[in-house]
């Protein structure tokens, strides 16, 4: 049997602080979700159509809650890929461990 002692205290701790700091990124990723899906397509769509130019043909209310949402949802998509891998790293959980 070649087993490592573990500080089971130290790791529990650890994972905790990943835990949290995972579910704060996730909470961000999502406010700014519903900000470009509702916010922009919906709620804000009047003043963003008087405020910004037309977007392709189309006030920019309506352009943003067609593709500008897709654009916005493929840019958190990446954002949340990048802070992630960031904090993986910073967790030491980036790669699996060597026996």
């Amino acid at each position: 049997m070649n087993s490592k002692p573990s500080n089971s205290y130290s790791d529990n701790g650890r994972q905790n602080v990943y835990w949290t700091k995972s579910l704060q990124i996730v909470l961000f990723i999502l406010t700014i979700w519903f900000v470009i899906s509702l916010g922009c397509g919906v709620l804000f769509r009047e003043k963003l159509d008087a405020l910004l130019p037309p977007m392709g043909g189309a006030p920019f209310g309506f352009w943003m809650a067609q593709q500008g949402a897709i654009i916005g949802f493929l840019l958190l998509l990446f954002l949340y890929m990048i802070l992630m891998n960031s904090l993986d790293r910073k967790s030491g959980f980036d790669q699996e461990d060597e026996e």
